[in-house]
């Protein structure tokens, strides 16, 4: 039976909705510049990153339909799981019209989730590192680079080398015993404040696979969460 979880609401036990038609499994495009040189053959192409891009879902009624509680569903934006791929989620907005006149008439329409690049593990646990050892080995089990967020619990000046190579240093201020270094928003923060002035150095990328994180410093307590993702 075909299946999504939508902003943590599971289709199956959504009245008279039937998901007819899961999206393919399908790899995003590369962005790229492209520049043409006089007098140089072919030309220069410089990739710029994944797009984001569509995953169209056909969903159908049942004659004991709640239409209303439906269209409350389809809208907005939040993680969607697809029952093809049920051990990952994407981050995906609804920003098509959906046609709700022909769901009512021909009890079929077409939901297009617009999905950023990447798929992420499912219900991935946070890695809780005992400070008594010096070197960690953190998984992460996509396919693809993976950016972290590490929460820091700890005083003075922390330094953090992944993999053998150095990243980031970061200095808690005199008040403060705690941060989180979120390497896919390119921000430190506690709260809702940015800390980013008491960092330098780079945010964290693990590879694919088990990754070697070390700190110097004094620490109380690390947390991390790998974010494995694929493509």
């Amino acid at each position: 039976m075909n299946y999504i979880k939508w902003k943590e609401q599971d289709s199956r036990y959504i009245k008279g909705l039937v998901i007819c038609e899961l999206p393919p499994i399908t790899k995003p495009q590369m962005r790229v510049a492209e520049t043409v040189i006089d007098g140089v053959d072919g030309s220069l192409i410089e990739e710029l990153g994944y797009a984001s891009y569509d995953k169209p879902l056909l969903i159908g009624l049942t004659q004991n339909a709640n239409i209303d509680e439906i269209i409350r569903l389809f809208s907005g934006q939040g993680e969607v799981v697809f029952s093809n791929e049920p051990d990952k989620f994407y981050k995906a907005h609804i920003i098509s019209q959906i046609d709700y006149a022909r769901l009512v008439r021909f009890k079929t329409a077409t939901v297009v989730f617009r999905v950023q690049p990447y798929k992420y593990k499912l219900d991935e646990i946070p890695v809780t590192i005992s400070t008594s050892e010096n070197v960690y080995n953190v998984e992460n089990w996509g396919t693809e680079n993976s950016k972290p967020l590490i929460h820091l619990v700890g005083s003075g000046t922390v330094q953090c080398r992944v993999n053998g190579n150095s990243t980031f240093e970061y200095t808690f201020p005199s008040n403060e015993t705690e941060v989180y270094i979120d390497s896919e928003l390119q921000d430190a923060y506690l709260g809702s404040v940015l800390k980013n002035r008491n960092m330098v150095g780079e945010f964290p990328v693990l590879n694919s696979g088990f990754n070697e994180i070390a700190f110097t410093g004094t620490l109380t307590s690390v947390e991390i969460s790998a974010r494995s993702r694929w493509i």
